[in-house]
């Protein structure tokens, strides 16, 4: 069982660190206003306002943020302000041990899957899959998605069904297990490394954005190949957004892919998670134990916080 960090409580101080891209500025000044509505106090890490090419900086200037928040022992949790790309090119260059001895809560989404896999399997510590700070500061942003925040101040659980989002279930059953995963891609980019996710007997999340039908098939054949959908114990499928065809326009739609993958598989699969990129973007812990039913179409997770 993964360790689960401390709660928050009003007042505390939280790191934030760009360990992919840039945020975009204005974005996050409108997120970081919603942590002051919290009751929260902030401090920024270096790299939150570097820019090298793609990146919020160099490698090390990203990996110093990151381990500077943890040894720092006023910061309670450490939020990414964006995604982007470059969280997988910091993970051999973080000391898990020292996450592992000071856990925390580490909150973030898309690109920081890559961490949350590292951080999970090498720190053995509850993360948490959420929007950024820079993704809450669109406008218009549904209330939902901001309140899943308020799961870190208390230990909660969440149940997730129909009443939130329209779910299809792709193949039925019941399971429970250790939700795990995040964005695709990176789960993908992680195999063959010692990042490579674990699904054995887990409850698979599953997102992405951005990339065509024939993309999502590869990433797909690249986990049915390498045994992660036969050894998962559920599939929970979150939001595909902008998954419309370019290169290929000869294609299947989304949901006819997702159905020849996972609807004659002896799991329980689920479609429909407001999970991802859309605005409303439900936040969880991973590695936490949830109960998947796919007959009565709900997700019931346990708290992620002490």
């Amino acid at each position: 069982m993964r360790t689960r960090p401390a709660h928050l409580q009003e007042g505390d101080l939280v790191g934030i660190v760009a360990l992919s891209s840039p945020p975009n500025m204005d974005n996050l000044t409108r997120g970081l206003q919603y942590l002051e509505e919290l009751g929260l106090r902030y401090i920024l890490g270096e790299s939150v306002q570097k820019h090298v090419h793609y990146l919020a900086g160099s490698d090390r200037d990203r990996a110093r943020d990151f381990e500077a928040m943890i040894e720092d022992p006023e910061v309670k949790a450490i939020f990414c302000a964006s995604g982007g790309y470059g969280a997988a090119r910091v993970a051999d260059k973080i000391d898990y041990m020292l996450l592992e001895e000071n856990p925390k809560i580490f909150w973030g989404f898309s690109d920081s899957t890559f961490l949350h896999t590292a951080i999970g399997q090498l720190s053995n510590l509850v993360t948490f899959h959420g929007p950024t700070i820079s993704s809450i500061g669109h406008e218009g942003l549904p209330e939902r998605t901001k309140m899943m925040f308020k799961q870190l101040f208390a230990p909660a659980e969440i149940y997730y069904d129909k009443n939130i989002s329209k779910l299809t279930t792709i193949h039925g059953g019941r399971v429970r297990g250790e939700l795990v995963g995040g964005n695709l891609t990176r789960i993908v980019n992680g195999i063959g490394t010692k990042f490579e996710l674990d699904t054995k007997d887990k409850v698979l999340l599953i997102e992405d954005i951005g990339i065509e039908p024939a993309q999502i098939d590869e990433l797909l054949n690249q986990l049915k190949q390498s045994r992660k959908l036969e050894q998962a114990a559920g599939i929970i499928i979150g939001d595909f957004t902008l998954a419309e065809p370019r290169d290929y326009q000869d294609s299947p739609s989304v949901d006819a892919l997702l159905d020849e993958y996972f609807a004659h598989i002896n799991k329980p699969v689920v479609s429909g998670f407001k999970i991802g990129h859309d605005a409303l973007n439900v936040g969880l812990p991973l590695g936490v134990d949830v109960i998947l039913d796919a007959d009565e179409k709900y997700l019931a997770v346990l708290p992620g916080v002490e």
